[in-house]
């Protein structure tokens, strides 16, 4: 009986030496392509034959074609149970290959180098490897396909036993599959000029399973966009102390963490539910934090708080005899860690610095240039059966020509104040009605079924603080006069801003023209569900 064959041939050759030499010892002739023949003889001294010995084809074309040959792909494809594939086999003189351990070329860690070139892409685009690996995982039943360095040990424990069991190279058979998709869709991604192809494939990676889904009967992971150059998430947070992160955790603080991303002023926003509560910028996060929590005192019991800038003790101070369940920065003072720490309930997060856009350039919508050349960064959303896909809205408040509607025009103060509004209004769920004033929230209507409730609840919650306030909309109102517009001119708001194109805009100026009150359009709707 002739030996089993292994075929080594990994670009990561990580804990590759101890498991070449425990196939050797369990009998494996081994055949690896040259670099990695190279590396094993240096590393292990073991006998290594070159794959050029197994096809009797000497490698080629700068090494793009190694292993493409019938000795390769018959010896891996030949299925056990057929006796004419055997015998066909065996008539052209190739050898029945058992394992198969390849990963591949690291096609991301080039697109994700500053200096990279199409050319160096596409020289990192793997073809043998991933071709070995899909007829290996076809051919599960009587050949292993390896992927994955952390595999090699349990590989190992089943040779030993002379018995690997099916259900368990039926796994390695989809971890390679999966392993060459994600490959390959990294590399379509690179490669596509359209933004919305006719088929699209998403490689996604799993950080964390969490404990539950948005309730205890269901089931939850999170997983993160291995693309080099995409903007970075909570998914890239560090956590600094406590819990792990549930599915919602995740799901709330990223909605306050895109809100702080859209600031440039040290911002503090407290999220409940997904949904701001209190959105404020100052000159130091100890004073947006104060103004932020005093835009709604109920709601942040349990919240999350998302900073723009390094905490400060100051801000810890504040923060005092209140209850949050994660707080998120790009840094802390060791101190006010230290002070945060004794915190058993609070999950501490820190954001890498890079996270922080502190640069118009870097908006949120464009990855780097491991997005490739035409690829813009996409947002996904699930419904039943499909997936709804978008680019982001990235506009902020600096970035809307406003074109003022009422005879009045806003101050350069109030026109300050209108575009703080507008980029809060866009993290509200609509329909939403932000008040604002001295570039704080003050009261906040969210996911109201109609325009008419959302303002209400918007003047409500701000009292008599109102009085000389702004207030955003994220779409037009549907009514004016002794509607939305009207009550909220009656509370005693100065100025307006909303995307206008509603039947009844005129009626909606001339309520402002009565009571004096400027109002400007955007031309665009900022709606979040």
């Amino acid at each position: 009986m002739t030996s089993p064959i292994a075929i080594l041939a990994p670009y990561d050759k990580a804990g590759l030496e101890d498991f070449a030499l425990n196939l050797v010892e369990l009998g494996f002739a081994i055949y690896s392509t040259s670099g990695t023949q190279k590396y094993l003889v240096e590393k292990t001294g073991l006998p290594v034959e070159s794959i050029s010995t197994l096809t009797g084809f000497a490698e080629i074309l700068d090494g793009r074609v190694k292993t493409l040959h019938p000795a390769v792909h018959g010896g891996i494809l030949a299925r056990r149970d057929k006796s004419e594939h055997m015998d066909e086999i065996s008539r052209s003189g190739i050898e029945p290959i058992d394992l198969v351990c390849v990963n591949l070329y690291p096609f991301r860690e080039t697109i994700a180098r500053l200096d990279v070139t199409e050319e160096l892409a596409l020289e990192n685009i793997d073809i043998g490897g991933p071709t070995m690996l899909r007829a290996s995982a076809k051919n599960f039943p009587w050949v292993l396909p390896v992927v994955d360095p952390a595999d090699y040990d349990q590989v190992l424990e089943y040779l030993r036993q002379e018995l690997v069991p099916l259900e368990y190279r039926r796994s390695l058979a989809a971890k390679t599959f999966q392993h060459v998709a994600a490959y390959d869709t990294m590399i379509a991604g690179y490669l596509r000029a359209d933004e919305f192809p006719a088929q699209l494939t998403v490689g996604l990676e799993r950080v964390a399973q969490t404990r539950y889904g948005e309730n205890p009967h269901q089931r939850g992971a999170v997983y993160s966009d291995p693309r080099p150059g995409r903007p970075l998430g909570i998914v890239d947070a560090e956590k600094l102390h406590g819990m792990d992160m549930s599915y919602l955790n995740y799901f709330d603080a990223d909605a306050a963490w895109r809100c702080a991303l859209d600031f440039d002023p040290p911002t503090v926003v407290i999220v409940k539910h997904a949904t701001p509560c209190g959105i404020a910028c100052a000159d130091s996060v100890a004073v947006a934090y104060e103004r932020a929590y005093a835009s709604d005192e109920i709601s942040p019991f349990g919240g999350i708080i998302a900073v723009n800038r390094e905490v400060t003790w100051d801000m810890t101070e504040a923060m005092k005899g209140k209850r949050y369940d994660i707080i998120v920065a790009p840094g802390y003072e060791q101190r006010a860690l230290d002070r945060l720490m004794k915190r058993r309930d609070l999950r501490i997060l820190r954001q890498p610095a890079s996270a922080v856009r502190t640069d118009r350039a870097s908006a949120l919508s464009n990855g780097g240039a491991g997005l490739g050349p035409n690829a813009a960064h996409l947002e996904y959303r699930s419904i039943l059966g499909g997936v709804l896909v978008q680019t982001p809205d990235d506009k902020r408040g600096e970035d809307v020509e406003v074109n003022v509607a009422t005879k009045r025009a806003p101050t350069p103060a109030e026109l300050e104040e209108l575009r703080f509004a507008w980029t809060c209004v866009k993290h509200v769920k609509s329909n939403g009605v932000v008040v604002a004033k001295d570039r704080a929230t003050v009261g906040i209507g969210a996911g109201q079924p109609n325009r008419l409730w959302a303002t209400q609840h918007a003047i409500e919650h701000a009292g008599e603080r109102i009085k000389g306030a702004v207030i955003a909309s994220d779409a037009f109102f549907p009514f004016a006069r002794n509607d939305a517009v009207e009550d909220a001119c009656k509370a005693g708001v100065t100025a307006i801003i909303q995307p206008g194109g509603g039947a009844r805009d005129d009626e909606a100026v001339e309520v402002c023209d009565q009571y004096g009150v400027a109002m400007v359009f955007t031309g665009m709707r900022a709606f979040r569900h």
